[in-house]
């Protein structure tokens, strides 16, 4: 079965760097869409970014574009989420999901989230 396991988070102030990593297993991800979404106190899980596991785009939501860089090492089955530029609206709980092919409507896969916070 599929597993994602996120890790990297923690405790930074506003203005600092975080690297979430993903760790991929279970089967081959040819053909798959990595994503990384984030759910804040009170608010509805939102979508941060994702990217073809082919690398071919990557697509970012307006409020981390020129922030937030997701990427992939597929040698390594990892996805990654480089935080530049942290705000405090950016606390968040992480997590990194996967689905089959762009033609998926829904994730088919989530890891248990890991906890970023940032300190104004």
């Amino acid at each position: 079965q599929v597993q994602l396991v996120e890790s990297g988070g923690g405790l930074v102030q506003a203005g600092g760097s975080l690297r979430l990593s993903c760790a991929a297993s279970g089967r081959t991800f040819s053909g798959f869409v990595m994503g990384w979404f984030r759910q804040a106190p009170g608010k509805e899980r939102d979508f941060v970014a994702t990217i073809r596991w082919s690398g071919e785009w990557t697509v970012y939501a307006d409020n981390v574009k020129g922030r937030f860089t997701i990427s992939r090492d597929t040698a390594k089955n990892m996805v990654y989420l480089q935080m530049n530029s942290l705000k405090p609206e950016d606390t968040a709980v992480y997590y990194c999901a996967a689905k089959v092919s762009v033609f998926a409507g829904e994730y088919d896969y989530w890891g248990q989230g890991t906890q970023v916070t940032v300190s104004s």
